[in-house]
């Protein structure tokens, strides 16, 4: 096993992969931007490394000064989180020419799922459903249009190093293609520094599902069932489940979906953990969409369902070791949900909402997880994903679940900033939600449906009593007539349709 692991990353992630190793006893080493100096996964590492500016294209995404730092600190591996270098073959690479254990899959395996068009040729090789859309890369705008005359609009334009949603437009007839298509190749250009794009038919109202797998470098793989991701804004997922309502309810569906989800990253030779995605629509037939050659953001609910340690092992099979579990050996116990906390307005549009934490209360009890990388007086920086932390609970329905997450989200509380808190409460509120009738679209209809409500009248009275005594003390104080004060944080994160409890 390893003696010491960088961990190539920052936030929440860090810490958490962290954690794990503290458990192993593994020496841990941090690294850092200008940003990030007094943040938490520094705090909490026993060594760190500063590798640059503020900026990630300086710093976190900076493979020449992330190996100095290992190799300074003298690391047997890198960790690299999800994000970043995570997904970057030529890190992968450069990690096993320096001599340190990269803790993920092998730089050729990164190579054949980072490109869209490959990955679906190999899904289609491996057996696997598959969208109906291009096999290469789009030559040109009118290649995207004989497309849409053979399949029908609406169609979806998407980057070919993509992810994120970045580089990805929905295009709905043949006079909007042009436009979407200049647009879509400029973000993919600026986002992944590689304009070329393809082309799907849009499914309507999809499922995003996706599959958790493991393998180690003997050829020996498992799935780890399924989460439920269909929670998203702008493309971006914000709360997952597992199980997935759908797939719990079909029998068999996991099983076939798991099948698929190792068929296809077995083709690419794969081993470390994996997460491949599939869009399920109205029928319930299920379409490879991608794979993710890294830990995904949503893997505690995964961990919390099956009791595995997903990062112990990953850190198991990247020293060398057997996978030790058995197919048969995975089970699925109860229902666990997350809720990605960010640093943001939901009702601006999720616009970000960096600044000062001036007060922070932690949910905490049974069943309950938090991943998280704030503390009280800390800044949220403007440079970075405003990822606060992963709220994850867990219990035996999935009833039972929304209440714990309603709880606890209840117990959250985030001053100095504007979060997504509220916003989630609404949506555990939601009859749709509880009947389980999820699409990746669902956070768009939601906000349609959902008017805003004034606050009770005397809460406004209060309020201004508060600002204009706050007023006469810091005129007391300093002589001179202050700016207006922002309302208290409490009633900020009053969003639509969100009465104080």
């Amino acid at each position: 096993m390893f003696r010491k692991v960088l961990i190539a990353n920052r936030g929440e992630i860090a810490v958490r992969v962290m954690r794990t190793l503290r458990e192993m006893e593994i020496v841990t080493v941090a690294v850092f931007s200008d940003a990030d100096r007094a943040s938490l996964h520094v705090r909490m590492a026993d060594e760190a490394a500063w590798v640059g500016p503020s900026p990630s294209a300086e710093s976190y995404l900076r493979i020449d000064r992330i190996l100095e730092a290992a190799r300074k600190h003298g690391a047997d591996a890198i960790h690299p989180g999800y994000g970043f270098l995570s997904e970057n073959a030529d890190f992968a690479a450069a990690c096993e020419e320096a001599g340190i254990v990269f803790i993920g899959p092998s730089a050729e395996s990164i190579r054949r799922m980072g490109s869209k068009t490959a990955a679906r040729q190999m899904a289609m090789a491996a057996g696997a459903p598959v969208v109906p859309g291009a096999l290469e890369t789009l030559a040109s705008v009118d290649e995207a249009r004989s497309f849409g005359a053979r399949y029908g609009y609406p169609l979806l334009l998407k980057a070919v190093a993509g992810g994120g949603g970045k580089g990805m437009r929905r295009v709905d007839s043949d006079a909007a293609l042009e436009s979407a298509f200049r647009d879509a190749a400029s973000e993919a250009e600026r986002s992944f520094k590689n304009a070329d794009l393809y082309v799907e038919k849009l499914i309507e109202r999809p499922r995003h599902i996706e599959i958790q797998i493991l393998g180690d470098r003997h050829g020996h793989m498992v799935h780890f069932g399924e989460r439920e991701c269909s929670i998203q804004r702008r493309h971006q997922k914000v709360m997952e489940e597992c199980p997935s309502p759908l797939v719990a309810e079909r029998a068999g569906m996991r099983e076939r979906m798991g099948e698929a989800a190792m068929r296809v990253a077995r083709s690419a030779g794969y081993y470390n953990a994996g997460t491949v995605e599939f869009l399920v629509d109205g029928s319930g037939d299920f379409y490879f969409l991608e794979m993710n050659t890294r830990l995904q953001v949503e893997h505690p609910i995964t961990e919390l369902v099956t009791g595995q340690d997903l990062v112990r092992l990953q850190m198991e099979v990247a020293a060398g070791a057997k996978l030790s579990l058995r197919q048969e050996e995975i089970a699925w116990r109860g229902w666990a949900i997350e809720s990605r906390i960010y640093a943001e307005d939901p009702y601006n549009n999720f616009f970000p909402s960096p600044g000062k934490i001036t007060r922070l209360t932690r949910p905490t009890g049974p069943g309950v997880r938090l991943d998280g990388c704030v503390y009280e007086g800390w800044n949220v920086p403007i440079d970075y994903d405003p990822l606060l932390a992963k709220l994850a609970v867990w219990n035996d329905t999935r009833e039972r679940a929304i209440a714990r997450m309603m709880r606890s989200l209840r117990e959250y509380d985030v001053g100095g900033i504007r979060t997504n808190i509220a916003f989630f409460r609404q949506i555990l509120e939601d009859e749709e939600f509880r009947r389980g009738r999820l699409h990746t679209g669902f956070v768009d209809e939601f906000l349609a449906r959902c008017k805003p409500l004034q606050p009770p009248p005397e809460l406004a009275a209060i309020a201004e009593l508060v600002a204009a005594h706050h007023a006469k003390e810091s005129t007391s104080r300093n002589g001179s007539i202050p700016a207006a004060p922002a309302a208290p944080s409490r009633w900020r994160e009053i969003g639509r349709g969100e009465m104080l409890r």
